[in-house]
């Protein structure tokens, strides 16, 4: 698996997992009827940002990332990320590598913590994966979301210092 830098070119294959992981609604704050272009934009981001992709010996997507500035002006040292793996290809440590990957930028980069600001208390592969890298809970809005199937859930706030 390599994890390089995403292109405008890898969007079509990136919209299918993307449109069906957010019309879901089980693990992003985004509108279920997020619409592709404006989905697009919100991921793709431009430098200092990034967005990258896994893809595997073929070439074909399997997961991707995208990392940026949790917040602007003197809270600008906190980094966040958010991860989005094609369901089909779940359980082989694409997660993990994204979010490592992420993690190691943010630290050269020089932010000094990474924080991710809405992770479904239900997701609990992610939540799990979370803290096996490092995070912790700090809180959790009670019920700071709306699952389409278990009702209002906890938003967690997770941090990790770089």
């Amino acid at each position: 698996m390599l994890i390089r830098e995403a292109t405008a070119e890898d969007w079509p294959a990136i919209w299918p997992f993307f449109h069906k992981i957010v019309a879901e609604g089980e693990t992003f704050t985004y509108p279920i009827d997020l619409g592709e272009e404006q989905g697009r934009d919100w991921w793709l981001l431009s430098a200092p940002n990034r967005t990258v992709v896994a893809v595997d010996d073929a070439g074909a997507v399997l997961g991707t990332a995208k990392m940026n500035n949790n917040s602007w002006g003197n809270g600008s040292h906190i980094a966040s990320a958010s991860y989005m793996v094609d369901p089909a290809r779940s359980g082989r440590g694409i997660g993990r590598a994204l979010c490592e990957y992420t993690l190691e930028w943010a630290r050269a980069a020089g932010f000094r913590a990474m924080q991710f600001n809405a992770v479904v208390e239900t997701n609990v592969y992610a939540v799990k994966l979370y803290r096996s890298l490092g995070f912790d809970v700090l809180g959790t809005l009670p019920e700071g979301f709306r699952h389409p199937s278990k009702g209002y859930v906890g938003l967690h706030i997770m941090h990790r210092a770089l």
